[in-house]
C-alpha cells in the first residue's frame, strides 16, 4: 500500500511537471506580436522622424494586427531614445526609429551607453530626406553668396538651429562655417518642432534641417530656401540649388531614417518586420505620402541597412575629426 501511494504521488508530480512544461511551451510559442508595439522616436513630435514613424506605424498596425504606438523620447542628440531601446526586452515589441544622427553620435560623443553597430539589429531604411538651408523671411540674404557676405559682416551674430549637439544639422552647420570661412552661433534644440517655431519667430536666423518640417513654410513664403545639402536637387524643391552649385564644394549629406530593434531580437521576428515594412514602404500610397513631404522611400534589407550604418559611421568619423566637434 505504501509503495502504491508513493507511486501515485510520483505520477501526480510528473503530470504537474508536464502540464507546466506545456503551458510554458505555449507561452513561448504564442504568435508575435502579442501586444502593442512601441516605435520610439528619439526627437519631439513634429519633426521628420515623428512624421515618418506615424506614417509607417499606421500601415504596420494594419498588417501586423496590433497597434504600433509612436513614443517620443527626445534628448541628447537622439541618444537617450536609442539607449532606451538598446536596453529594452528584445522581443520585437520595442523598436527604434533611428536616423543618420546615430552614426554621427558614435564619433561626436566621447562616451555612449550603447554601441550603435553592436547593440541594434537593423530592420530596414524607411526613407532618405535631403537637408535644406533655410532662413527666416526677414533675413536680407536672398542666396548663399549673400548669406556668406552677411555672416562675414556680422561675425558671431547669425544663429542657426539644429536638432541637438552632434546631429546632422549641427555637423552640416560646422562644415558650412569651415567651407565658407564664417562664424555662426549654434543653437541646439531637442527636435525640429521647437527649432522650426523659433526659426519662424525670428529667434534664430537659419537652419540646415530636413525638408519635411519646413516645406510648407517655404511654400507659404515664411521661410526662404537657399540651398539643399545633398549632391543633387530635391524633387519637391527643384528650383533650389545644391550647396555645391552655390559655390561650396564637397557637400553631399542627406538624412536617412530607418527602424532597428535590440540586437538579441529573434531572427524570425526581424524577418517578419522587414517583410511587412518593405511592403508598406513600396506601396503606392506610402510612396505618395513620402513625395508630399520631400522624402525618398527606400525599403531595403537588414544587411543593406547595416552596411549603410557602417559606411556612414566611418564617413562621419572623418568629418567630425575635421570639424573638431566633441561632446562629453
Amino acid at each position: 500500500m505504501f509503495f502504491q501511494l508513493q507511486f501515485k504521488r510520483l505520477r501526480l508530480v510528473q503530470a504537474s511537471v508536464i502540464a507546466l512544461g506545456l503551458m510554458a511551451g505555449a507561452a513561448l510559442a504564442q504568435p508575435w506580436p502579442s501586444k502593442a508595439i512601441s516605435l520610439v522616436v528619439p526627437f519631439p513630435p513634429g519633426g521628420t522622424t515623428d512624421v515618418l514613424a506615424r506614417a509607417l506605424g499606421e500601415k504596420l498596425s494594419q498588417s501586423l494586427g496590433q497597434p504600433v504606438i509612436v513614443e517620443s523620447k527626445p534628448g541628447a542628440g537622439a541618444t537617450l531614445g536609442a539607449d532606451y531601446v538598446a536596453k529594452s526586452k528584445p522581443d520585437g515589441h520595442t523598436l527604434l526609429m533611428g536616423a543618420v544622427h546615430h552614426t554621427i553620435a558614435t564619433s561626436v560623443y566621447k562616451k555612449l551607453p550603447y554601441d550603435f553597430q553592436k547593440d541594434f539589429a537593423p530592420i530596414s531604411t524607411v526613407a532618405l530626406v535631403p537637408n535644406v538651408l533655410v532662413v527666416n523671411a526677414a533675413t536680407p540674404a536672398k542666396n548663399v553668396k549673400e548669406l556668406i557676405a552677411l555672416a562675414k559682416g556680422t561675425p558671431d551674430k547669425l544663429s542657426y538651429g539644429s536638432n541637438g549637439n552632434g546631429t546632422a544639422q549641427h555637423l552640416i552647420g560646422t562644415q558650412f562655417e569651415n567651407n565658407a570661412g564664417v562664424q555662426l552661433v549654434h543653437v541646439p534644440y531637442k527636435g525640429s518642432g521647437p527649432l522650426t517655431s523659433d526659426l519662424l519667430g525670428g529667434q534664430i536666423a537659419m537652419s540646415f534641417d530636413t525638408i519635411t518640417p519646413v516645406l510648407q513654410h517655404i511654400k507659404s513664403g515664411k521661410l526662404r530656401a537657399l540651398a539643399v545639402t545633398t549632391g543633387k536637387r530635391s524633387t519637391v524643391l527643384p528650383e533650389v540649388p545644391t550647396l555645391d552649385e552655390a559655390g561650396l564644394k564637397g557637400f553631399n549629406i542627406g538624412t536617412w531614417f530607418g527602424v532597428l530593434a535590440p540586437a538579441a531580437t529573434p531572427k524570425d521576428i526581424l524577418v517578419r518586420l522587414n517583410t511587412e515594412m518593405v511592403k508598406v514602404i513600396q506601396s503606392p500610397e506610402f510612396r505618395k505620402r513620402m513625395e508630399e513631404i520631400g522624402a525618398e522611400p527606400i525599403g531595403n534589407t537588414p544587411d543593406q541597412m547595416a552596411a549603410q550604418i557602417k559606411d556612414d559611421t566611418d564617413k562621419f568619423a572623418r568629418l567630425v575629426k575635421d570639424a573638431k566637434v566633441a561632446i562629453e
